[in-house]
């Protein structure tokens, strides 16, 4: 933020040290003390940035199209018609499905993984001289990662770009930089060469940080630990289907099919990872199931009983715990809203469950009159899932619940949720990106591609013997700390379209056994 002295408009200023630029020409300017209309010239231009929360960097009214197309006109002057081919393209250098139509959709139609690749096709849109990247593949699962990196990787050997990539995944730090420069509390704590830092760490940080990096072991490390015979979800035959609508009076032509009859069962004390690229459908599926979005066809028991009629309601923890907490409350009052809304007083024994949760999710008491942002991101999201178990539930849905949180909160976060799976018999439907974290806490995986599981199993096999072609290209994209410099390669096959005729009905493709408790689709 203060290299693009953005850091000006966010309250802050820049105190002390220079930060001198070397423009094209040859001349060195200051960024530190440059004037706002100097700044105003390389900003995106020559100085690109991808930030790491799409939504907050979007203009929410303006659509797809028009944000990029602007970036066009403005700076490569280009027509309004060139301006929309080379949008098209941006989109679809950044393996956007329907990139076409996709122009015309505002942000809140896409998935956040969607919105993040957005965001960085407008920044490589002007093939800017320095690219800094805060967090740009965090919404991101690792076969898109891979294809984004291999962007980056791309530019970087074509046009000479420099690239700032900040992250808390050492894995892709280890697979694209040539020196680390590690942070703690606004310090440099150490810094160097790739290899130096990532075989000989010195910094007592540096190694904290090293040891909590989840590793990818293909199966190895799984929970060994079994679940109850007793199922509490069943999902059957689930299909979504949103309508797309065009032209002047907004006729109904066809159907993103988001899901398609998915099926699967859910077992106390079971975690089952859902995993799949973003926009494959997985977080939908987890909406539904919740009727946070109305299924078109299918059944979802909980229990035996319809959601909603149940006396052990199913539960959600999202993504970012930011948007998922009211700023004006205490956590107290976010706390006492699962029971208010099934109406129920806040009475002593609803004040000692908060205290008890509190304690389990490792907070302290005296939480219960702070507010949101009083506390860090990791400690947020230990209060959505404080929240989640108020009511007792017999299933929690875990929507990306630990993506946005850095390695050692990961960590931390992941275990706690193992303890509470153990000392509560909970049955967790845990939606992700992120192999080594599905590897690390999942019972069972189920992989969904193009709004369908392609297979399904015992996660140590699943994992140790994959069956199906994206679900081997989900593992084969897994970055490491043994991945150093990786050659990053982009796939230029066309993603699958899910926007159907009205009336169309999918192939159902037959299931192959791979084993006891493994299955996957026959593929064409």
């Amino acid at each position: 933020m203060a290299v693009n002295r953005l850091v000006d408009y966010g309250g802050g200023r820049i105190t002390g040290g220079s930060i001198s630029y070397t423009r094209s020409d040859g001349a060195s300017l200051d960024l530190a003390s440059a004037a706002e209309s100097e700044l105003e010239q390389i900003r995106g231009r020559e100085i690109g940035m991808i930030f790491q929360e799409p939504m907050t960097s979007l203009n929410p009214v303006m659509t797809i199209g028009a944000q990029i197309e602007e970036i066009f006109r403005l700076q490569q002057g280009l027509t309004r018609a060139e301006a929309r081919e080379a949008a098209c393209k941006a989109l679809e250098r950044v393996r956007i499905p329907d990139a076409a139509r996709r122009l015309g959709d505002a942000p809140h139609q896409l998935s956040g993984g969607m919105l993040q690749r957005v965001m960085i096709a407008i920044a490589l849109a002007s093939n800017p001289r320095i690219l800094i990247a805060d967090e740009p593949t965090t919404a991101l699962d690792v076969t898109i990662q891979a294809q984004i990196m291999g962007l980056l990787s791309q530019m970087k050997r074509e046009t000479g770009t420099g690239m700032i990539f900040i992250t808390h995944d050492i894995g892709l730090v280890a697979g694209i930089a040539d020196r680390i420069m590690v942070m703690q509390d606004g310090k440099v704590v150490e810094q160097g060469p790739l290899d130096k830092i990532l075989d000989n760490p010195q910094h007592p940080y540096t190694r904290h940080l090293l040891s909590a990096v989840p590793h990818f072991s293909d199966g190895k490390s799984v929970r060994s630990d079994k679940a109850s015979a007793d199922r509490v979800l069943k999902v059957e035959d689930l299909s979504v289907r949103f309508p797309v609508r065009t032209g002047l009076f907004r006729k109904h032509t066809g159907n993103i099919h988001a899901v398609d009859r998915v099926s699967f069962e859910l077992r106390a004390g079971e975690t089952l990872g859902i995993v799949g690229e973003s926009g494959s459908g997985k977080s939908t599926t987890a909406r539904a199931i919740l009727d946070l979005v109305k299924p078109t066809s299918g059944v979802t028991q909980v229990d035996r009983t319809r959601i909603g009629g149940t006396e052990k309601p199913t539960q959600m923890v999202f993504q970012n715990p930011n948007a998922s907490l009211n700023p004006r409350l205490t956590v107290q009052s976010i706390l006492a809203e699962p029971i208010t809304a099934v109406g129920r007083r806040i009475d002593e024994e609803a004040i000692t469950r908060m205290e008890l949760l509190l304690s389990r999710v490792g907070l302290p008491a005296d939480s219960l009159t702070r507010y949101p942002h009083e506390f860090s991101g990791g400690q947020r999201q230990r209060v959505c899932i404080a929240r989640a178990l108020m009511l007792k539930p017999s299933v929690l849905v875990l929507d990306e619940a630990v993506s946005a949180l850095d390695v050692s909160i990961q960590a931390k976060v992941l275990d706690l949720l193992i303890d509470l799976q153990r000392e509560f018999g909970l049955a967790y439907l845990f939606v992700t990106h992120d192999m080594a974290v599905v590897e690390r806490i999942a019972h069972r995986i189920a992989v969904v591609y193009a709004g369908e599981i392609v297979e399904i199993g015992d996660a140590r096999e699943l994992l140790a013997n994959p069956r199906h072609r994206y679900t081997r290209q989900l593992i084969e994209a897994v970055p490491s700390l043994e991945r150093r410099r990786a050659e990053y390669s982009i796939d230029s096959r066309a993603m699958p379209s899910l926007v159907r005729p009205i009336g169309f009905t999918p192939e159902v493709e037959a299931w192959l056994g791979a084993g006891e408790d493994h299955f996957y689709r026959q593929e064409a």
